[in-house]
């Protein structure tokens, strides 16, 4: 790369990773109150639920193919042209399961599986990296002690009064459609249940905050790239089921597949692009956005009882687990590493230990299991029931 365009980047510095202020203080108190919404959910639901995204509408199957790229792009495991093996979650962001009239902000949890590369601390037992995405561009709190606040009205409101939340939801939506016809719009609105109802598939996904992207800097982005994906963009769907949205990507994935591509948006100044400030939103006249890899889905069962065991109850995805060169940056970031595990470790005390290889593998061949979706025996892992 010339040194021109080297220099154009900002570089990865290990000084971005240490703590900060009070943070032991504030990653102890947000640890809390995540363990409030997960004990609340486990007592009623008997399942030992994420803390956010509790609720899956499809898992999924996937391949992420990474072409050749130029120095800069060319990081960590995009470095090398590759295939990997790939699960993708779509979810929503509350803790408890909710109707999806209560219409929240929308996720996909994406895990490589066998990528090289050294790991991070606390991910020895796994050769995989996750990327954790959301459908805005910046996280909704630029400190932890925002982030702490937000957290403080969720957990008091998890598992409450659903037929208010339900009625919260649609005064929201509302206020967020007429916030959009004149040009705006509102991550508190959304985060309250006024996200649009419109399809997950036509929607572009961010990982809001910045990861080290080897010897850079960089925040990445999930955009649909077939005509029937992106001719969903906007297209509503009717909440009137509970399940709405699960219904419609199963109905999407039964006669079709899809494809995203990933992509890099490059850090190049510190001061204009901050990695502290997890609400700032970088200029993509500064950077744009530029394609990393491939994501591929095949037509298939988006959603079973089955997946949902392997997948919902048997792993735990977090930006955490991933190798050093993407490591995640920023004060949210740090604050989340702690309470990720202490939900995680939660979850398998209770449901058993988590699955660390591909749950897919069985599908193609592997021995000592067979399809997630029934024909055989299941592959869900030991101390859990079988799906029904």
């Amino acid at each position: 790369m010339p040194a021109a365009d080297a220099d154009r980047y900002a570089r990865y510095d290990e000084r971005m990773a240490e703590s900060r202020g009070d943070e032991p203080e504030l990653e102890l108190e947000l640890g809390h109150v995540l363990m409030e919404i997960v004990r609340t959910t486990w007592q009623d639901e008997g399942r030992a639920l994420r803390a956010v995204h509790a609720k899956s509408h499809a898992l999924l199957e996937a391949e992420v193919e990474v072409p050749a790229l130029p120095p800069e792009l060319a990081q960590g495991v995009f470095a090398t042209p590759a295939c990997y093996r790939a699960v993708l979650r779509i979810s929503t962001t509350p803790g408890d399961l909710l109707p999806d009239r209560v219409s929240t902000p929308r996720g996909i949890a994406l895990r490589l599986f066998d990528v090289p590369g050294e790991r991070l601390d606390g991910a020895h037992h796994l050769r995989s990296q996750d990327f954790l995405l959301v459908n805005a561009p910046r996280f909704n709190a630029p400190d932890g002690h925002a982030f702490l606040r937000s957290l403080r009205l969720l957990a008091k409101t998890t598992d409450r009064v659903p037929r208010t939340k339900q009625l919260v939801s649609a005064i929201a939506r509302g206020a967020e459609r007429t916030l959009e016809t004149l040009g705006g719009e509102s991550s508190a609105l959304k985060a309250m249940g006024g996200q649009p109802p419109v399809h997950p598939l036509g929607e572009t996904y961010f990982t809001q905050v910045p990861h080290r992207f080897g010897a850079h800097i960089a925040r990445l982005q999930l955009v649909p790239v077939t005509p029937a994906m992106q001719a969903l963009a906007g297209d509503a769907i009717d909440l009137a089921d509970d399940d709405a949205l699960r219904a419609a990507l199963g109905d999407y994935f039964a006669r079709h597949g899809a494809e995203w591509e990933l992509r890099a948006q490059l850090c190049t100044s510190l001061e204009e692009m901050p990695v502290e400030d997890a609400s700032a939103e970088w200029d993509t006249r500064r950077s744009p956005y530029r394609t990393i890899a491939t994501v591929r889905v095949a037509p298939q069962t988006a959603w079973s009882e089955a997946r949902s065991a392997v997948i919902d109850d048997g792993m735990g995805f977090s930006p955490w687990l991933g190798v050093q060169a993407h490591r995640p940056l920023g004060q949210i970031m740090r604050l989340r590493r702690r309470t990720y595990e202490r939900s995680q470790a939660f979850r398998e005390d209770r449901m058993g230990p988590f699955v660390t290889g591909c749950p897919f593998a069985a599908m193609h061949g592997s021995t000592g299991s067979r399809d997630l979706d029934g024909g055989g025996p299941s592959v869900v892992p030991p101390n859990r029931p079988e799906a029904t």
